[in-house]
């Protein structure tokens, strides 16, 4: 072991004595100085990533917030949107039987037009033959007067 201890002593023998050389200290001072600074550091750091960690949970709870606030909203307008397709689809219905309605009784109007309208025709046509009748009666009658007055 002593062996193992002089391998190691000698190293930091060297490399002690080339602090020394450089910086006229001790590295055993300078070894608590770097330390005393790197604990200062990483104290520095635990705080610095303490810090983050609470920022990042404030902004992960700001997040959840937003997206809890955004699925409210989707569903409000998800809702609203259905309400409108089923008035849509509602009032569509309406006008679906409106116009059905409305076809029949523009139908039932037509046909009644159109009965009207062959009555009329019907009238017309025996009025039309009722004169000329008439009109036929009257030029034998005055075929027959002239020739009664022709032979008298």
């Amino acid at each position: 072991m002593s062996e193992d201890t002089s391998l190691m002593s000698k190293p930091k023998k060297i490399w002690n004595d080339a602090l020394r050389m450089v910086k006229g200290e001790d590295s055993t001072q300078l070894m608590e100085s770097f330390t005393a600074e790197m604990t200062l550091v990483a104290e520095g750091l635990c705080e610095d990533q303490n810090r983050l960690r609470g920022e990042v949970s404030r902004m992960m709870n700001e997040e959840d917030r937003r997206i809890q606030k955004n699925e409210s909203h989707l569903q409000e307008l998800e809702q609203t949107l259905e309400e409108q397709q089923r008035e849509h689809d509602r009032t569509l219905t309406e006008m679906r039987n409106r116009i059905a309605a409305l076809e029949k009784q523009l139908s039932r109007e037509s046909r009644e037009r159109q009965s009207e309208l062959a009555r009329k025709g019907k009238k017309e046509r025996n009025r039309i033959r009722d004169l000329t009748i008439l009109i036929c009666v009257a030029a034998v009658a005055a075929i027959a007067v002239l020739l009664v007055w022709k032979l008298v």
